[in-house]
């Protein structure tokens, strides 16, 4: 038995009809949609371009700002190319920097150097001949020792003995002081100073207070321990000067109970 079915011209028609609809609906439905929003993507374009174009005409600066950013986009490269040399010219300008800052530390290391080298204490000499000045004030004295005439005006007795230096002491911890801290030397035409008495004066630098500091520098160049006391005690008078001085040395002695050789330095005479 044989089935056979048959079609008509007319359904066909129909169904190549409704075929053509559905393929012209959705390709209307695509352009549609992809009209809108090429719309909508120019309107975007307009809106914003000319938003900017009201602000560069209604505001002044706004459009210099705006090429001034195209600029700035166009020329990044170049902009780029040149700030490396910059930053090699800085780089460059930092390295001469930094050896002329080394250069410099090296000639301030070099002149303290030779500052402390020109400071350096220059040792006493000795066995050297000694002058002796004469004078019309009378040379009185009541004991001598080795050349050296001592006048003892006290109540102690001081023997040939007692003068002999065979003692031996600690002597790393010093003091000096000046009972007579005015008393000066003769003045001259290149050592002036200001008097204040009879070869006297208060200016340090030119009384037997030098002589003690330079003392001092001589036996701290020789690694003694040396305090001076450049304080005055005859001045402003000269009663009463070993007083004075007494305070001076006790409140040095209070401070520093180390101390082994104690010197009160005088201009031309030997103190007790």
């Amino acid at each position: 038995m044989i089935n056979m079915a048959v079609i008509s011209l007319r359904d066909i028609m129909k169904y190549l009809i409704k075929l053509t609809i559905a393929v012209a609906l959705v390709l209307g439905m695509i352009k549609y949609f992809s009209n809108t929003k090429t719309k909508v993507g120019k309107l975007e374009t307009f809106q914003t371009d000319t938003f900017l174009s009201c602000l560069d005409t209604s505001v002044p600066g706004i459009a210099s700002l705006n090429q001034e950013e195209e600029k700035a986009n166009v020329s990044l490269e170049p902009l780029k190319l040149a700030l490396g040399i910059e930053l090699g010219m800085i780089t460059s300008v930092s390295k001469e920097d930094n050896n002329t800052v080394i250069a410099s530390n090296k000639e301030e290391k070099q002149e303290e150097a030779e500052k402390e080298k020109s400071q350096e204490v220059e040792k006493a000499q000795t066995g050297l001949k000694t002058e002796v000045q004469s004078n019309n004030v009378p040379n009185k004295y009541t004991l001598q020792y080795n050349g050296v005439k001592v006048k003892n005006e006290t109540d102690y007795k001081i023997t040939t003995e007692m003068l002999k230096p065979d003692i031996e002491i600690k002597n790393e911890n010093i003091i000096i002081y000046h009972t007579h801290s005015c008393e000066s030397y003769t003045s001259s035409e290149k050592y002036t100073y200001k008097p204040t008495g009879n070869f006297r004066t208060t200016d340090i630098n030119y009384s037997v207070v030098r002589v003690g500091k330079e003392l001092k520098n001589q036996l701290t160049s020789y690694g003694y321990k040396v305090i001076h006391s450049e304080k005055l005690h005859d001045y402003p008078s000269y009663s009463g000067s070993y007083s004075n001085s007494l305070k001076t040395v006790s409140k040095l002695l209070e401070e520093n109970k180390n101390t082994d050789v104690v010197i009160d330095l005088h201009r031309d005479a030997i103190r007790r």
